[in-house]
């Protein structure tokens, strides 16, 4: 659902994916090929929100900030599944990870790498291409060529997501038996631990 508040209208590009379960309300600025998934909540009430070219916000993930205030999304940011970002900015082709906490003020660089369920705590600033855990937050190593490409590869997945939605995604009534025909899912994307396994054995 859009919503508008206080006579800011949300801009979504027509290439974007909205989920009609997510909430975007306000001063929100969506860009090409986004996709936004189900029980999303991107609150533009009390500032701005900027979601730039290529991000996605998976579901159940909450964008928000203190009054005055634009949280920014740069290119290709990835936030996973239940991750809050409260009133911070996100680098171009980060990885937030699913139900990761970013608070206010805090300034995540380009090419990092934020760990599931991580704490990152207010005012915190993390260089470019760093891998971050942990409650508290801190910084652990450097993100490495191959783990941003794994990363890269993966948002390019959500950057195909919005036209696939258009072209085959509608509501249904579910089968009760399954068929015969049913086809087989491709993988479409190795998880990291099968990547690396891969890379061993070819050395």
């Amino acid at each position: 659902m859009i919503y508008a508040f206080d006579d800011f209208i949300p801009v979504v590009h027509e290439t974007a994916f909205v989920h009609p379960q997510a909430a975007v309300t306000g001063n929100v600025v969506i860009g090409r090929d986004v996709y936004v998934g189900p029980g999303a909540a991107i609150r533009g009430d009390w500032g701005g929100i900027v979601i730039e070219d290529g991000c996605n916000v998976q579901e159940n993930c909450t964008i928000h900030m203190f009054p005055g205030v634009v949280v920014t999304l740069e290119t290709g940011a990835h936030i996973g599944h239940g991750a809050i970002v409260h009133g911070a900015h996100i680098g171009a082709n980060t990885l937030v990870g699913m139900n990761a906490v970013i608070m206010d003020n805090v300034v995540v660089g380009s090419g990092c790498i934020v760990g599931a369920l991580c704490f990152v705590p207010t005012d915190m600033i993390i260089p470019d291409r760093k891998v971050v855990v942990g409650n508290p937050a801190k910084i652990v190593k450097d993100v490495s060529d191959e783990m941003l490409a794994w990363k890269s590869d993966g948002t390019a997945l959500y950057q195909q997501l919005p036209a696939a939605m258009r072209a085959s995604w509608r509501p249904v009534e579910p089968l009760r038996d399954i068929p015969a025909d049913r086809p087989t899912q491709s993988a479409m994307l190795k998880n990291w631990k099968d990547t690396q396994r891969t890379r061993t054995e070819t050395r």
